[in-house]
């Protein structure tokens, strides 16, 4: 089979450079990728030979002080927020997805609507749905600065990316599994929650993952919304600062950057770790 792979490899390969335009092609498509490997090393490695000589147990303290700039507080935040975020979104997400693909009639104008609405929002920046956020959580609602609040902005910022990448998975099902359950007497309800849905899971998968990394990495919307305190909350009502804003707010002081690039570094650990593990049961589902 290698052998195969390597012969068809290899006619490909002549029969891109035998055309002088597919060669060109080639070349520029070579580069880009090339270019973005190598840009992609140079932020890690930046990143790695600044932060790593300046982590140590004070980092990890339980309180934070001005002292240790410990990143605990934060990560504890990050947590709770991820998980809070992904509570209401995912399902909100899921749910309309699956409305969209297997229950809506084709042609319909209102699901036309909502995509195009989707995918407006999702290019939206992150500051307007801060002040959104701001606006109506924080003053309208009177929650205040609070991890809720924070939370229920996030998972409006991350909703349009949930819903796509699941109406995406739910297309590429394969409708004979539909069709060979209805032949079997199954119901819509059952088709979908048993059958479509579970071969769908790889692709939903692959999109909380990318709305989880969309959380952590998330700054500004925070900002206006959780607040930037740098303790773990009492409860949902309290503020607090997730690891990002942490960093954001040890780099603009510019009295704490060894601290700021220590952060950076457990962060770009966590956000490795999540796609890893996230990764790995992707392929695990996939096999079963």
């Amino acid at each position: 089979m290698e052998v195969i792979n390597k012969q068809t490899l290899k006619s490909k390969l002549k029969s891109y450079l035998s055309n002088p335009f597919s060669a060109f092609l080639f070349l520029l498509v070579m580069l880009a990728t090339l270019l973005g490997f190598i840009t992609l090393g140079f932020l890690i490695g930046y990143i790695l030979v600044r932060g790593v000589p300046n982590i140590n147990l004070s980092l990890f303290e339980l309180t934070y002080t001005s002292e240790n700039a410990s990143v605990v507080p934060a990560l504890i935040n990050t947590l709770i927020m991820t998980v809070l975020a992904l509570l209401v979104a995912v399902p909100l997400g899921i749910f309309s997805a699956i409305y969209l693909v297997e229950y809506a009639k084709r042609g319909n104008k209102l699901v036309n609507i909502i995509r195009v609405t989707a995918e407006t929002l999702s290019g939206i920046p992150s500051i307007v749905y801060g002040l959104f956020g701001f606006l109506f959580f924080v003053t309208a609602l009177g929650w205040g600065y609070s991890i809720l609040a924070g939370a229920f902005t996030i998972a409006i910022m991350i909703l349009p990316l949930i819903m796509r990448t699941t109406e995406e998975a739910l297309k590429s099902v394969s409708d004979t599994y539909r069709e060979g359950s209805f032949g079997l007497g199954a119901g819509k309800l059952r088709t979908v929650f048993r059958i479509v849905l579970p071969a769908a899971v790889p692709g939903i998968l692959a999109g909380i993952i990318l709305a989880t990394g969309r959380i952590v990495g998330e700054t500004a919307a925070l900002i206006y919304t959780a607040g930037t305190v740098a303790q773990v909350p009492d409860g949902l009502f309290s503020s607090g600062r997730t690891l990002s804003v942490q960093m954001y707010n040890l780099a603009s002081e510019g009295l704490y950057m060894e601290q700021s690039y220590a952060t950076a570094v457990v962060l770009l650990v966590i956000v490795v770790g999540i796609n890893s593990l996230s990764s790995m049961i992707a392929k695990r589902i996939a096999k079963e």
